[in-house]
């Protein structure tokens, strides 16, 4: 099942929105990100895409800085592990969820020049799980995107799964009333 929900084609707005981060999605570190799940189905490269382009939206709508909002976006968990591993196997030096944005900051300033709109939206993304406030307004945007991008992730998967349960068990009533006869 392929639950992404960003699609980098058709109208101008997600040319745009392409060109912006086409350096990103090109990059072979980026890339591996499609190798970890994030959330269910949703792979991490799926994850941060619909948020950078949900962000990227926002921020445009807004006329704030979206081009920051749609790199740091993309980048925000771009952390290259099983976060579902124990702490321990990972050897972390806290909880995912506290340590994993300071890891992908690291990580995404290994590989691009970040601006300090950039960096800030990456290490606080998981406001107000991580508790610093965010400096910019489009750190806010991002981590709701973040927020928003899961939520839809999970009524996707749970959606899905529901309908093929409901699927199977009308399946196995019609079957069993045929044997039944």
């Amino acid at each position: 099942m392929n639950t992404s929900l960003v699609k980098l084609e058709s109208i101008e707005v997600e040319e745009e929105f392409y060109y912006i981060i086409e350096d990103l999605i090109n990059n072979e570190t980026v890339k591996q990100m499609k190798n970890y799940r994030q959330h269910y189905e949703t792979s991490t490269y799926e994850h941060c895409l619909s948020v950078a382009y949900t962000s990227y939206k926002i921020c445009k709508k807004l006329r704030l800085d979206y081009i920051s909002a749609a790199r740091a976006g993309m980048l925000h968990d771009l952390f290259l592990y099983d976060w579902r591993n124990s702490k321990k196997k990972l050897d972390l030096e806290g909880y995912h969820a506290f340590v994993h944005p300071k890891l992908a900051l690291k990580n995404a300033s290994k590989l691009f020049h970040l601006n300090n709109k950039e960096k800030d939206i990456i290490v606080k993304h998981m406001w107000p799980v991580t508790i610093q406030f965010p400096r910019y307004l489009e750190s806010y945007i991002v981590s709701l995107a973040d927020k928003y991008s899961t939520v839809q992730e999970s009524i996707v998967f749970y959606d899905y799964n529901l309908k093929k349960k409901r699927t199977y068990k009308y399946a196995y009533i019609f079957l069993s009333s045929l044997i039944m006869v």
